[in-house]
């Protein structure tokens, strides 16, 4: 296993785990963004009004888009057991 090898390997888990966890994040921070607007418009500060629909956001964005992020991360833990040989031949 080389350095190359390693670097390469973690590089590609981050960028899976930002690819697969970005749109949901991305989802929570414009209703948010949207919910916050919606306070400083009406003065409303309740700091609850917040969290509820974030959350709901969030989940049902997951309930969506799950099963194209467990097919994001079943082709990298291949793609990683696909490497297993190369790994133990280098050592």
């Amino acid at each position: 296993m080389t350095e190359q090898f390693v670097i390469d390997l973690g590089r590609e888990a981050v960028t899976v785990v930002l690819f697969t966890a970005g749109p949901v994040l991305l989802a929570g921070l414009i209703t948010g963004l949207m919910i916050s607007l919606f306070q400083a418009v009406t003065q409303i500060q309740e700091q609850t009004l917040v969290f509820v629909p974030k959350i709901l956001v969030v989940l049902i964005g997951t309930i969506i888009l799950l099963p194209w992020m467990m097919t994001q991360v079943l082709n990298f833990v291949s793609r990683l057991f696909d490497a297993v040989p190369m790994i133990a031949l280098v050592r």
